[in-house]
């Protein structure tokens, strides 16, 4: 088991800066993120959380339909749809004081979007995970201006149960986006797309998926760690003359596979800076 898993599963090891944390909206993604927290060990008791949907939530946490109207949070993470912030901005700022960390999950909207709504907050962070964060799997994004070291070790440390947090510039989130959330739903698709190829060319539907996912399961687990690079392992794999190269000079053929990748990352980075565009209107 290793080691870091071991300290954050003791709840006393949970930075002091965020003992009260306020989630506003608890859909699948930061329902996700809330399974991964209590799954390592972080007290129920530190969450409350307001969904007008939401029936109940695990460890006993209170669920409110609306947002309190006093109260102060160390953390508030907005986990709403992006186009819904101008509406629930108002209702939030209240609660928010200068020691409020602001989490905002909210693909496409910007820190000084961010900041306009919430000029109080201690800081403003955001952050892009994907639903990964459940198993603590999850690569995560992270983007903030104008915090301390302190405030930004303190942050990491707060996502660290969740994956592998790592800061990154704010000029490329768009592209972080699509890589770390919109991500999992490529390699889904490339998953699907080869059981299909294997039933089309006569394996039977329900044994070709699983052979698939095994397959994934097996290749992501030993990539990840391997001191090889992807690359480097797929021609350790590939004898020459043999099947797999075969098969890896129809997806080396003119680039193929580098140009698809290439256009789903660019047209969801693109798709998020027409979020932020539409976010500041």
């Amino acid at each position: 088991m290793p080691l870091w898993w071991m300290q954050w599963a003791k709840p006393d090891i949970w930075p002091a800066m965020f003992d009260s944390i306020l989630l506003v909206g608890c859909g699948n993604m930061a329902g996700a993120m809330l399974e991964g927290w209590l799954a390592h060990g972080i007290p129920a008791s530190r969450f409350t959380i307001v969904d007008p949907v939401r029936e109940n939530a695990p460890g006993d946490i209170t669920v409110l339909r609306e947002l309190p109207e006093t109260g102060e949070f160390d953390a508030i993470m907005l986990g709403v749809k992006p186009q819904s912030l101008r509406e629930v901005a108002p209702q939030v700022a209240p609660l928010v004081g200068d020691r409020t960390m602001i989490l905002s999950l909210l693909a496409g909207v910007q820190l000084d979007t961010l900041a306009g709504q919430f000029p109080a907050a201690r800081g403003i962070v955001r952050v892009m995970p994907n639903l990964a964060v459940a198993l603590g799997k999850s690569p995560l994004g992270l983007a903030a201006d104008d915090l301390s070291e302190e405030e930004r070790a303190s942050v990491l440390d707060f996502f660290v149960p969740l994956g592998t947090p790592e800061w990154v510039a704010e000029s490329s989130f768009d592209l972080v986006t699509a890589l770390v959330g919109s991500g999992p739903a490529f390699v889904y698709r490339f998953i699907d797309a080869l059981g299909s190829a294997a039933t089309r060319l006569g394996l039977e539907e329900e044994q070709a998926r699983r052979l698939a996912l095994s397959m994934v399961e097996g290749a992501s687990a030993l990539a990840s760690g391997s001191r090889h690079e992807p690359a480097a392992l797929a021609d350790m794999v590939a004898s020459k003359g043999g099947t797999t190269r075969a098969g890896l000079d129809v997806l080396d053929d003119g680039e193929v596979m580098q140009k698809l990748m290439t256009a789903c990352l660019r047209a969801a980075r693109d798709r998020g800076a027409e979020m932020a565009r539409e976010a500041r209107e």
